[in-house]
């Protein structure tokens, strides 16, 4: 692959030693990585798979392996694939046009990686999940137990969404987001997003001439989505949905970077500590897994708005949510499901699981926990969400 070069005046940012510092040391200490590597990279643009630019990051990721680093392979491109296979012009919109599409496309993605990897000497696994997999407790943890059985067994997991079998209510619907609930999954320290953009820019590069690579920045960063732009031809997602998988991927400690997959050496000059694009470090420590599974649900069952004393409470000091913080109730949902704690702003601070049903939970709002046996007949919990089963975001 040629060494992309930069298309704009400002190429790149004014960094801080200290910064360099930073980078270096997340970077070369990093042993657990998720690589994603997106549509129009796999599939050369749409015309095909690009054979060459997949072997090369194969022997890249086997050089990885023999460094002693453990890689998860998140790689987009069987809808890509398979419109290539048939000569589709565009891509199809239709689910169902979309899952027969990504089964075709499935078979010649994964038998080339085989290939690849075979020639190292490696192993491979094919891992295909849904949302429903992640977001079931049980199954969630069966996804963690396989994964990390197939990295103490030296086996390169190859992951992909099972669009086959997804529906429009629970397909992860880009797979930026599914390489950050990866590394969520299996604790990793370092996320990789390949992409067919150089990084993150302060404006988007194909609107604007004079733009700035962002070198360094921390994942939560409020400012990072308003430099984002939209979605390519093939791919589902843009920039945007690469902060917000690297927001999603700091909640449980892992730091992103965004690079140009068409630079020669890439993931290696990854690991010896240079910085190709964007690095979105995170800034907070790694919480305990049940926790991560809570946050990083996509769809919870309801929403829960807490009144400014609640939230308040629930930022500052990680209590239980009592009934009388909140002041309205949305959605059907039944004991134990995952809803949304939502502030007098509309903003999403909290998810947890909640210890009553809608009516239940409707009724009881706004009265303080003795009152709770007196309205319903009967009590279960002094709390609508427990400290234990609730998360802040």
């Amino acid at each position: 692959m040629a060494t992309a070069k930069p298309t704009h005046s400002k190429a790149s940012a004014m960094t801080r030693p200290q910064d360099d510092a930073v980078s270096n040391n997340i970077l070369t200490e990093a042993r657990r990585w998720v690589v994603k590597i997106g549509s129009a990279l796999i599939t050369n643009d749409g015309r095909g798979l690009d054979t060459a630019a997949i072997k090369s990051w194969v022997d890249q990721i086997a050089t990885l392996h023999q460094q002693g680093k453990q890689v998860l392979l998140v790689s987009s491109g069987a809808v890509a694939e398979g419109m290539a296979r048939l000569g589709m012009p565009q891509r199809p919109h239709a689910l169902h046009e979309l899952q027969a599409v990504a089964a075709i496309g499935q078979m010649g993605l994964i038998e080339y990686y085989e290939n690849c990897f075979k020639a190292h000497g490696l192993h491979t696994a094919q891992v295909l999940l849904t949302h429903e997999d992640l977001s079931n407790r049980q199954r969630y943890l069966n996804a963690r137990s396989t994964l990390n059985t197939l990295l103490q067994m030296g086996v390169v997991p190859i992951i992909n969404e099972n669009d086959t079998v997804a529906t429009d209510e629970i397909r992860l619907g880009d797979n930026d987001t599914l390489g950050a609930l990866v590394a969520n999954l299996v604790a990793a320290e370092l996320l990789v997003i390949l992409t067919d953009q150089q990084g993150l820019f302060d404006k988007d590069p194909r609107q604007h001439s004079d733009t700035t690579l962002i070198r360094h920045a921390k994942a939560n960063d409020e400012h990072l989505l308003a430099m984002a732009g939209g979605g390519g031809r093939l791919g589902s997602g843009g920039m945007r949905t690469k902060i917000t998988a690297a927001q999603r991927a700091a909640r449980s400690g892992a730091s992103t970077v965004i690079a140009c997959g068409d630079i020669d050496g890439v993931l290696l000059q990854i690991a010896s500590g240079d910085n190709p694009g964007t690095l979105l470090h995170a800034d907070t420590g790694a919480i305990n897994a049940r926790k991560q599974w809570l946050a990083n649900q996509l769809n919870p069952r309801g929403q829960l708005v807490l009144d400014e004393g609640a939230s308040r409470a629930l930022r500052k000091s990680g209590v239980s949510l009592l009934p009388i913080g909140v002041s309205a109730v949305h959605g059907d949902f039944v004991r134990g499901d995952l809803v949304s704690c939502i502030d007098p702003g509309g903003r999403e601070i909290a998810r947890g699981l909640v210890n009553y049903n809608a009516d239940d939970a409707n009724r009881i709002r706004g009265k303080v926990s003795d009152q709770i046996e007196t309205v319903l007949g009967y009590v279960d919990e002094p709390e609508l969400i427990h400290r234990d089963n609730l998360v802040l975001l």
